[in-house]
Protein backbone atom coordinates (compact mmCIF):
# COMPACT_ATOMS: atom_id res chain seq x y z
CA UNK A 1 0.00 0.00 0.00
CA UNK A 2 1.03 3.46 -0.45
CA UNK A 3 1.26 6.33 1.94
CA UNK A 4 -1.60 7.90 0.90
CA UNK A 5 -3.37 4.65 0.72
CA UNK A 6 -2.62 4.30 3.98
CA UNK A 7 -3.45 7.82 5.60
CA UNK A 8 -6.98 7.16 4.01
CA UNK A 9 -7.02 3.92 6.41
CA UNK A 10 -9.18 4.45 10.17
CA UNK A 11 -7.25 3.11 12.86
CA UNK A 12 -8.99 -0.33 12.86
CA UNK A 13 -8.07 -0.92 9.75
CA UNK A 14 -4.62 0.43 10.44
CA UNK A 15 -4.45 -2.09 13.14
CA UNK A 16 -5.66 -5.03 10.93
CA UNK A 17 -2.90 -4.27 8.48
CA UNK A 18 -0.20 -4.77 11.09
CA UNK A 19 -1.75 -7.84 12.40
CA UNK A 20 -1.42 -9.08 8.75
CA UNK A 21 2.46 -7.24 8.27
CA UNK A 22 3.26 -9.34 11.83
CA UNK A 23 2.33 -12.66 10.43
CA UNK A 24 4.16 -12.24 7.42
CA UNK A 25 7.19 -11.11 8.94
CA UNK A 26 6.82 -14.38 10.94
CA UNK A 27 6.35 -16.53 7.90
CA UNK A 28 9.12 -15.50 6.02
CA UNK A 29 11.92 -15.48 9.58
CA UNK A 30 10.97 -19.34 8.85
CA UNK A 31 11.52 -19.33 5.45
CA UNK A 32 14.37 -17.54 5.44
CA UNK A 33 15.78 -20.04 8.66
CA UNK A 34 14.94 -22.94 6.50
CA UNK A 35 16.82 -21.66 3.50
CA UNK A 36 19.88 -20.53 5.69
CA UNK A 37 19.36 -24.47 6.17
CA UNK A 38 19.49 -25.63 3.00
CA UNK A 39 22.53 -23.54 2.22
CA UNK A 40 24.48 -24.86 5.25
CA UNK A 41 23.46 -28.76 4.22
CA UNK A 42 24.75 -27.54 0.62
CA UNK A 43 28.18 -26.29 2.00
CA UNK A 44 28.58 -29.06 4.19
CA UNK A 45 28.01 -31.59 1.25
CA UNK A 46 30.72 -29.49 -0.49
CA UNK A 47 28.46 -28.75 -3.40
CA UNK A 48 28.47 -25.08 -4.98
CA UNK A 49 25.81 -24.24 -7.37
CA UNK A 50 22.41 -23.85 -8.07
CA UNK A 51 21.49 -25.42 -5.11
CA UNK A 52 23.40 -22.86 -2.98
CA UNK A 53 22.38 -19.94 -5.40
CA UNK A 54 18.48 -20.39 -5.70
CA UNK A 55 18.11 -20.29 -1.89
CA UNK A 56 20.00 -17.06 -1.57
CA UNK A 57 18.14 -15.32 -3.94
CA UNK A 58 14.62 -16.32 -2.45
CA UNK A 59 16.15 -14.92 0.95
CA UNK A 60 17.10 -11.47 -1.21
CA UNK A 61 12.88 -11.69 -2.78
CA UNK A 62 11.79 -12.10 1.15
CA UNK A 63 13.71 -9.63 2.93
CA UNK A 64 13.38 -6.59 -0.12
CA UNK A 65 9.68 -7.49 -0.06
CA UNK A 66 9.98 -7.08 4.38
CA UNK A 67 10.34 -3.64 3.60
CA UNK A 68 7.71 -2.53 1.51
CA UNK A 69 5.54 -2.53 5.54
CA UNK A 70 7.95 0.56 6.35
CA UNK A 71 5.15 3.05 5.17
CA UNK A 72 2.83 0.78 7.64
CA UNK A 73 5.19 1.16 10.31
CA UNK A 74 5.81 5.14 9.97
CA UNK A 75 1.76 5.62 9.82
CA UNK A 76 0.88 3.39 13.21
CA UNK A 77 3.74 5.67 14.08
CA UNK A 78 2.50 8.95 13.57
CA UNK A 79 -1.13 8.45 15.01
CA UNK A 80 0.84 6.23 17.89
CA UNK A 81 -0.60 2.98 17.48
CA UNK A 82 1.17 -0.19 18.85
Amino acid sequence: MTQNELSQLTDQELMIEAKKMKTSKITNSFFIGFLVGIICYSIFKNSWGLFTLIPLFFIYKLVTNAKKDKPLEDEMKARNLK
